[in-house]
C-alpha cells in the first residue's frame, strides 16, 4: 500500500531496518495483553502543568525547545515562542525562577528515574533571556475598549490582573500606598534570592503596556472604596499578606522585637537595624528562613525556633539547605513562651520543649507543650516569622470578615469588585499570579458579553502512562550556587546562578512530553500494518497521521508509546495527531 505526502511517495509498511537504540525499545509480550484495541491520539494534561500554582504548561514550551530540531527551528525562534508562551500566561518568569517551590518538579514524571526536570531553572533562564533580548509581552488584543480597570495593590496579584487586562485593551491604574512596586515579591524577598533589577525590570514590561501606577496612595487615607467605584468599570483588590502576626507571649511589646515582613522590608529598603550578636527567629516558612539568613548576613549568630520536626517545615527545603549552610541554628520541636528583658534590652527567650501529638487541621501533627521543660537561651533580637496577613485599611466598606469568595468565582465579590492573592487567602506567588489571571479573563468575558470559559479539563498522563524505562538515562542539571564564604561577605549577591545555555538545552532534552507526541517514531517503525504516515508539515504533538483502517488490533503501537499519548479505545475511523 502507498501513500501520497507531498510530492513523494512513501511505501506505507516499509520500515528502515534500525534499531531505535536511543529509546531502549523492543516489542514484549505486553503487547498480548493490549490485543484485539486499537490506537487513539489523546492529548493529555502533563502532571507539571497541573501542578504548576500559576497555570504555566511546562510541557508545552520545554517540548517546543527540545523539538526545535524536528519543527526547524532555530535555537533564538524556540526560545522567543516558548517565551511567549509562558508571558502569556505569567508575566514574571524570571521572578518566578527564582523563587516559586516548583510543585511541577513533585508531580514530574521523570522523578523517580533519575530526577525531575529542573522546570525552575528552565524558566529562571528563559525569563533571564527574555530580559536580555528586551523581549516586549505578547498583546492578547489589538482593539482599545472604554472601560476603566482600578487595581488595589501592586503586588503579584494585582499586577498580573493589570497586565492581562491591559493585553486585551483596557485602560488601567494601580494604586499602590508604598513607594514601590512589587508588594511582597519587592518588600518580603531578600536581594539575595530575588534582585531588585529582575523583579524591577519585569514590573516595567507591565507598565510599558499604558498601565498607570500611582504611588503613596492608600485606600481609606488618599482614596476612597466608593471613590474607586466611581472612577472605574472594574475594582480589582490585590493586597498582600504584609501584616506580621504577633507571637502573644509576654515581652514581646517593646524594642528588639519585629515582625518577619517589617524586618525584611527595612532590609530591603536598604535600612538597618540593632540586632545585637544572638537573633532569634520564630517559625518554619520561607518569611523565617529570609529573616534567619538575612540577619545572618550582618553578622550575628541566628538560632530558629520551630516546633514541629524538619518534615513538617513548610519552608522550601532548599532555603532549610541553604539557611544550614550558611550557619544558622535550627531548633526543633521548641516554642518560646516569654521574652525576658533587663533594662528594657532582650536578654533571653525562654522556651519549651513540644511533642507531636495528633494531626491537626492543617494535617501536621499539633505540637503539645511538655511540661517542666522550660528553658532559657540568650537573646538580644526576635523576628517573629510564624504568619502575616493582608492589611484590611481602608476596605471595611466591602469586606464581612474575611469571607471574600461567596459571591462567585474567581473572586468575584459583586458589584464590580473583585480580589485575589492574600486577599482570598495565603498563597504563594505562582498562586496570585493566577488569581488574577483568571480574574481578568472572567472580567474580559462579562465586560464583552461572552459565555463564561469552560472548566473542563483533559485527562491527566498519569505516572503509570509514561514509560521511563523507554527513555535513555540522562543527568539531571540544576543552577549552580555561590560559595557560602563569598555569599555572607556580600550580603546582597544573589546565591543561586542560572544555568547555561548548554546546561539548559541538555535539560530540556530530558523532558518526557508527558501524553504529547513528540516524534519519537516508535509507533510508525514497529507498525507492521503501516498505519502511521509521516506529516510533511508537524507541528508540536503532531507528527503523524493515524489510519485505523488496517489497524490490525495487536496493541504493539500503544505499549511502545512512551509518552502515554496513544491510547487504548476500540473506535474506528482516522485522525491526525
Amino acid at each position: 500500500m502507498k501513500s501520497r505526502i507531498g510530492n513523494g511517495v512513501l511505501e506505507r509498511g516499509a520500515r528502515p531496518q534500525r534499531e531505535h537504540a536511543d529509546m531502549g525499545v523492543t516489542p514484549s509480550s505486553t503487547a498480548l495483553q493490549q490485543a484485539l484495541v486499537q490506537p487513539e491520539q489523546q492529548l493529555k494534561a502533563p502532571p507539571c502543568s497541573e501542578a504548576c500554582a500559576s497555570g504555566t504548561d511546562a510541557r508545552e514550551w520545554i517540548a517546543l525547545i527540545a523539538q526545535r530540531g524536528k519543527l526547524g527551528l532555530s535555537n533564538v525562534n524556540a526560545y522567543t515562542q516558548a517565551w511567549n508562551m509562558v508571558a502569556a500566561v505569567n508575566p514574571f518568569p524570571a521572578t518566578l525562577g527564582r523563587i516559586c517551590p516548583h510543585p511541577c518538579e513533585a508531580a514530574c514524571n521523570r522523578r523517580d528515574k533519575d530526577g525531575a526536570v529542573s522546570i525552575n531553572a528552565l524558566e529562571r533562564f528563559l525569563g533571564d533571556w527574555g530580559l536580555h533580548r528586551k523581549l516586549t509581552l505578547p498583546m492578547a488584543d489589538r482593539r482599545s475598549w472604554s472601560e476603566s480597570v482600578g487595581v488595589i495593590g501592586a503586588g503579584p496579584a494585582g499586577l498580573s490582573f493589570a497586565y492581562q487586562m491591559a493585553r486585551r485593551g483596557y485602560r488601567v491604574t494601580v494604586y499602590e500606598k508604598q513607594d514601590k512596586a512589587g508588594g511582597m515579591l519587592y518588600f518580603g524577598i531578600p536581594q539575595y534570592r530575588l534582585p531588585e533589577a529582575v523583579l524591577g525590570a519585569e514590573i516595567q514590561r507591565i507598565l510599558d503596556l499604558g498601565v498607570e501606577l500611582r504611588f503613596n496612595t492608600a485606600i481609606g487615607r488618599d482614596i476612597s472604596v466608593r471613590q474607586l467605584r466611581d472612577l472605574h468599570d472594574v475594582v480589582f483588590i490585590g493586597i498582600g499578606a504584609g501584616a506580621g502576626i504577633k507571637l502573644g507571649i509576654a515581652g514581646e511589646e517593646g524594642a528588639g522585637v519585629w515582625s518577619g515582613t517589617d524586618f525584611l522590608s527595612v532590609l530591603n529598603r536598604g535600612g538597618t537595624l540593632e540586632l545585637g550578636e544572638q537573633v532569634v527567629v520564630v517559625g518554619g516558612g520561607n518569611t523565617a528562613m529570609d529573616a534567619a539568613r538575612s540577619a545572618r548576613r550582618t553578622g550575628a549568630k541566628v538560632a530558629v525556633l520551630y516546633r514541629r520536626t524538619r518534615k513538617e517545615m513548610p519552608a522550601i527545603e532548599t532555603e532549610i539547605d541553604d539557611a544550614l549552610a550558611e550557619g544558622v541554628e535550627i531548633a526543633y520541636l521548641v516554642a518560646p513562651v516569654a521574652i525576658e528583658r533587663e533594662g528594657g534590652k532582650i536578654r533571653s527567650v525562654r522556651i519549651q520543649r513540644m511533642e507531636l501529638g495528633a494531626p491537626d487541621g492543617s494535617g501536621r501533627r499539633k505540637p503539645i507543650p511538655i511540661d517542666g521543660s522550660e528553658h532559657d537561651i540568650p537573646a538580644s533580637a526576635v523576628i517573629a516569622a510564624v504568619s502575616q496577613e493582608p492589611d484590611w485599611e481602608g476596605l471595611g466598606e466591602i469586606r464581612t470578615g474575611k469571607i471574600w469568595i461567596e459571591a462567585g468565582s474567581h473572586g468575584a465579590l459583586g458589584q464590580g469588585f473583585w480580589a485575589g492573592g492574600d486577599a482570598l487567602g495565603p498563597g504563594i506567588a505562582g498562586l496570585a499570579i493566577a488569581q488574577g489571571r483568571q480574574a481578568a479573563e472572567a472580567v474580559h468575558r462579562q465586560l464583552r458579553g461572552l459565555p463564561a470559559q469552560s472548566n473542563s479539563t483533559s485527562a491527566v498522563a498519569p505516572r503509570a502512562s509514561a514509560k521511563p524505562d523507554r527513555y535513555p538515562a540522562m543527568p539531571r542539571s540544576t543552577s549552580p550556587y555561590k560559595a557560602v564564604v563569598a555569599r555572607l561577605a556580600q550580603p546582597d549577591m544573589e546565591v543561586q546562578q542560572t544555568i547555561g545555555e548548554t546546561a539548559f538545552l541538555d535539560e530540556v532534552s530530558r523532558c518526557f512530553s508527558c501524553g504529547s507526541c513528540f516524534g519519537c517514531e516508535q509507533c510508525f517503525m514497529f507498525c507492521n500494518a503501516g498505519g502511521f504516515t509521516k506529516l510533511q508539515q508537524v507541528s508540536p504533538g503532531r507528527y503523524f497521521s493515524l489510519g485505523l483502517e488496517c489497524c490490525e488490533a495487536c496493541g504493539k503501537c500503544i505499549e511502545l508509546c512512551p509518552c502515554g499519548y496513544l491510547t487504548p479505545r476500540p473506535r474506528p475511523g482516522a485522525r491526525e495527531f
